[in-house]
């Protein structure tokens, strides 16, 4: 399985910049409250100084200089409240524009690199990844800017109480340089590493819930029960790496922030009875060092969550660039061929689906506009990947498949689903309203088109009955595995593409059933283009032409008649389906 690739760290660092900078006035905002606050903190340990200095001399001030103090306090809190509330709106914004970029660049990925990648990689990067991000926007990255400018200010105050003042301070920076040097050069190889593991895991339990009833059937629930301890080990290996990391760094912070106040006092002390500073100043610059542990900590403290923060970032971030590098990403443009059916050609065209094992081989074929075309052969024989390369779900490895002589990876995605869309028999009912599943196909379309496409494709009776407003999906009202494929042909018929991929689109019906609705589909498919892939030959009696796939490769071309009179495999296909039919 393929896995989804993770962004670089400078890469996320630039979209973090741009995402913040695209608010200017709003970041200024956040950012001069923050400097009001920590400034207004600033004056608390000041006045505190003096006001000892000044009970060595009598207390004519003290009552003053205490309103003071409060009044500091009090609009330092105010201050504190209102930076708090503007970068955690700040952050809202900017989380909310990540999240629906996020969004976007996910419903635009091909099919394709979907599959390859598999549900738990996506599914984890869609949920986990991006409540982490949201814990580090909404809290770490405001508290972490209010720290770190507490830290600068604080700094700049001690300085101007007594430059000698500053030297106590650094006695903790070799430590902490050194200890968080050594944690940053380990921990986001260390929380992709842990994200990945908690990927796996929910790939291999979304499987086995899926697949619950082949597990039953098979017994298969101990290899499956093997899988999730290997999954769970795995992750739990990797928790404990990065609680490793923490166990260490954290403790050796802890005690490296405190060293400062100790030797505050013991060199400002030593000071003082120096005569080089007053009583006032070690006092201060004392305060000032006790109040940079606060900022510290905090700041320590959310190192690790942006680190996680960071390392979710770097995931979601490539998904974005898993989807620009397919070529067919992007926002839906406008139809590049005018919504007429186009020839399609597929020339020299190979595909594997791992390296060095080709399903499809050199296979070329022309497919004129508005004919309906069937596509048979064994099982295995390549029908199914050769409908998926028609349709642009998936690439050639080489040759190229183009519609009115474009290459379809220069068609952008919205374009071609408009112009070419597939129909598998696995189709899925979303959960919402019958309504609701029909008009994601074409959100203007009003009750009389609705009941039109349902009656095109059969459906109407049943639906009718149920009413548009029913719930029907997972929890909701079940449909059959035959009317959800006649509910996905009646999106199809909203959608009106100009070329039409049938991927056994009735296989879940019984055979009356399927003869009964593509009767009635003709009309609607009148002047489109439809390749039809079965393997219930007589969609191929009534198309214009047949195509016989066999290991890999086209076998035979020509129309029902000419096939069966040819003796080769399609009638040897024929008249092993058409006794068949006899007999029942």
């Amino acid at each position: 399985m393929t896995t989804l690739p993770v962004a670089g760290a400078r890469e996320v660092r630039a979209h973090a910049r741009r995402l913040t900078l695209r608010h200017p006035r709003e970041l200024a905002v956040a950012v001069a409250l923050h400097l009001a606050a920590s400034a207004v903190a600033l004056a608390g340990p000041r006045l505190l100084g003096d006001l000892v200095d000044e009970a060595g001399r009598g207390i004519d001030r003290v009552d003053r200089i205490t309103l003071v103090i409060v009044a500091l306090v009090v609009t330092q809190a105010i201050l504190v409240r209102s930076a708090m509330y503007a970068s955690a709106k700040l952050g809202e914004k900017v989380l909310a524009e990540l999240r629906e970029e996020f969004v976007d660049t996910v419903v635009s990925l091909p099919l394709a690199v979907v599959e390859r990648a598999g549900t738990g990689d996506l599914v984890t990067r869609t949920t986990r990844d991006v409540d982490v991000l949201s814990r580090s926007v909404r809290m770490a990255v405001p508290d972490t800017l209010t720290a770190a400018m507490t830290i600068l200010l604080t700094m700049g105050a001690l300085v101007l109480v007594g430059p000698l003042m500053v030297l106590p301070c650094l006695v903790a920076v070799p430590v902490l340089w050194a200890a968080t040097r050594w944690y940053l050069a380990r921990a986001r190889d260390g929380y992709l590493r842990q994200s990945a593991a908690y990927a796996d895991l929910t790939d291999g339990l979304a499987e086995t819930v899926d697949g619950a009833r082949t597990v039953e059937a098979l017994e298969l629930a101990g290899r499956r029960f093997d899988r999730v301890n290997r999954d769970i080990a795995r992750s739990y290996a990797t928790e404990r790496y990065t609680l490793h990391l923490r166990t260490v760094y954290l403790p050796i912070c802890d005690t490296a922030y405190v060293l400062p106040v100790v030797t505050t006092l013991i060199f400002g002390g030593l000071l003082y009875i120096d005569g080089r500073v007053s009583l006032a100043a070690v006092t201060a610059a004392t305060l000032y060092v006790q109040q940079l542990l606060d900022p510290v900590d905090r700041l320590l403290y959310w190192m690790d969550d942006l680190q996680i923060g960071g390392a979710s970032l770097a995931r979601i971030l490539g998904v974005g660039r898993k989807a620009a590098g397919t070529g067919t990403g992007g926002a839906p443009q406008p139809a590049c061929t005018g919504g007429e059916a186009q020839d399609i050609a597929v020339k020299s065209v190979s595909y594997s689906y791992r390296e060095g094992h080709d399903v499809l081989h050199k296979v070329d074929l022309d497919i004129r506009r508005g004919e309906r075309l069937a596509v048979v052969g064994p099982s295995g024989a390549g029908k199914s990947t050769l409908g998926r390369l028609i349709a642009g779900i998936h690439e050639p490895r080489e040759g190229v498949v183009t519609l009115g002589g474009t290459p379809l990876t220069e068609v952008p995605l919205g374009a071609l689903r408009r112009e070419i869309a597939l129909v598998t028999q696995d189709q899925h009912v979303f959960q919402g309203t019958l309504r609701d599943n029909l008009t994601m196909a074409d959100p203007h379309a009003g009750d009389a088109e609705l009941e039109a496409a349902l009656r095109a494709v059969d459906a109407w009776e049943w639906a009718g009955e149920l009413g548009l407003d029913t719930e029907v999906g997972p929890g909701r009202a079940e449909l059959s595995p035959s009317q959800s494929q006649q509910l996905a042909l009646a999106r199809l018929i909203l959608v009106d593409p100009h070329t039409l991929v049938l991927d056994e689109a009735t296989s879940q019906m019984s055979p009356v059933a399927a003869r009964r609705l593509e009767r009635s589909l003709a009309a609607v498919m009148e002047g489109r283009t439809v390749i039809a892939i079965a393997h219930r030959l007589h969609t191929a009696h009534d198309a214009d032409r047949v195509v016989v796939m066999a290991g890999g490769r086209v076998g035979e071309v020509g129309t029902h008649d000419e096939l069966v009179a040819r003796g080769g495999i399609y009638a040897g296909l024929w008249n092993s389906w058409h006794g068949g039919q006899d007999a029942d």
